[in-house]
C-alpha cells in the first residue's frame, strides 16, 4: 500500500538557513509554509526531485522541540506516499494504530509504530514533475537492533509483501539488514540495517544517537555539476569514487555532509546506479 518515498522531514532550529542548502546546493524550490499541531511546529516545504522536503522548526513545546533539545539538527521523519490513503488508514485502525490526521497527511510516531525510530508522514500519491538537480528521493535509512524483525513487522503494519525486499549488507560500511522495495522493479524502499562495526562512523552515530534514521538516499544525472557547485560553495561533501582515484571515471556517488543540508547526510547516485546494490545489477546502465 505504500508506493514511493516522497519526502523528509529535518527538525531545525532555524527553517530559512536550514532551506540554504537545498536550494543553492540542489535547487530546490520553495513551495509553502503552514503549521503542523501535532509535531508543535511550523513547517516550510520545499520541492525537489519528484518530491518534497520539509523542514519543521519548533512552534512552542512539543515533539519536535523534544528532538531538537536531544538531537539538534536531524533526519526527523521519513515520508511515504500511498495511491490510497483512505484505504491504509483503515488497515492502520484496524490494527489499532491512529495517526494524527493534519493538512491531508497521517503522521505516525515510534509509539504508534511499535518499531524505534520509525516516524513516518504519509501523504497521498501524486504525479509530480521533478524540480531542480535530483530526480527522486527513493531511500530512507534506518538504523536498529535486529533488522530482519523489524523489517518483518513493518511488512505487517502496513501489508507490504516481501517478495520485492532485497537483503543488504556491506563490510566497508558495517552493516546487514534488508531494503524493503515497496514495489517490483521500483527503487523506493526503507533500507533497514544493524550497524555491525562499532568504531566507523555508522556505528559511532548507532551507539549516540539509538534507533534512529541516518541519511536518505536520491537520484540525479547532475552528479558533477553538484559537485563542483558543493566545491564553488565551500560545501561538505564526498565522492564515490573519490577525485583522486577517479581519473576519467564517472561519478557513482555523492554524498552530502549533514553541515551541508541543515542537518543529516544525502547520499545521490547516478541514474540506475542503485540497482548494482538492490538486486537488479543487469538494470544498471553504463555511464556517459
Amino acid at each position: 500500500m505504500l508506493s514511493r518515498v516522497d519526502r523528509i522531514q529535518l527538525a531545525v532550529p532555524d527553517r530559512a538557513a536550514a532551506a540554504k542548502g537545498w536550494t543553492t546546493l540542489l535547487g530546490a524550490e520553495p513551495a509553502g509554509e503552514d503549521t503542523v499541531q501535532s509535531l508543535g511546529a511550523k513547517r516550510t516545504s520545499l520541492r525537489l526531485g519528484t518530491g518534497w522536503i520539509e523542514l519543521v522548526e519548533p512552534d512552542g513545546a512539543g515533539v519536535v522541540a523534544d528532538a531538537l533539545a536531544k538531537r539538534g539538527a536531524h533526519l526527523f521523519s521519513a515520508g511515504v506516499a500511498c495511491p490510497d490513503l483512505d484505504g491504509l488508514l483503515k488497515v492502520l485502525n484496524d490494527k489499532g494504530v491512529h495517526p494524527a490526521l493534519e493538512h491531508g497527511q497521517a503522521f505516525l510516531d515510534p509509539g504508534q509504530t511499535d518499531i524505534a525510530g520509525l516516524r513516518m508522514v504519509i501523504s497521498p500519491d501524486e504525479d509530480l514533475a521533478p524540480v531542480g538537480d535530483v530526480d527522486f528521493l527513493y531511500e530512507v535509512t534506518l538504523l536498529i537492533d535486529k533488522a530482519e524483525d523489524v523489517t518483518e513487522q513493518m511488512a505487517k503494519l502496513f501489508n507490504v509483501g516481501t517478495d520485492a525486499f532485497v537483503p543488504i549488507s556491506s563490510d566497508h560500511y558495517g552493516y546487514t539488514g534488508v531494503l524493503t522495495l515497496f514495489e517490483a522493479g521500483k527503487l523506493g524502499r526503507f533500507e533497514i540495517i544493524t550497524p555491525n562495526k562499532p568504531n566507523n562512523t555508522m556505528g559511532r552515530f548507532f551507539a549516540r544517537c539509538g534507533p534512529s534514521y541516518y541519511m536518505s538516499f536520491t537520484e540525479s544525472g547532475r552528479l558533477p555539476e553538484i559537485e563542483q557547485r558543493a566545491i564553488a560553495l565551500g560545501a561538505g561533501f564526498t565522492t564515490v569514487p573519490p577525485a583522486a582515484d577517479r581519473g576519467d571515471a564517472a561519478i557513482d556517488t555523492v554524498f552530502l555532509h549533514p553541515g551541508s543540508l541543515g542537518g543529516m547526510m544525502l547520499g545521490i547516485s547516478r541514474r540506475t546506479q542503485a540497482w548494482s546494490w538492490s538486486g537488479s545489477p543487469e538494470r544498471v546502465e553504463p555511464a556517459k
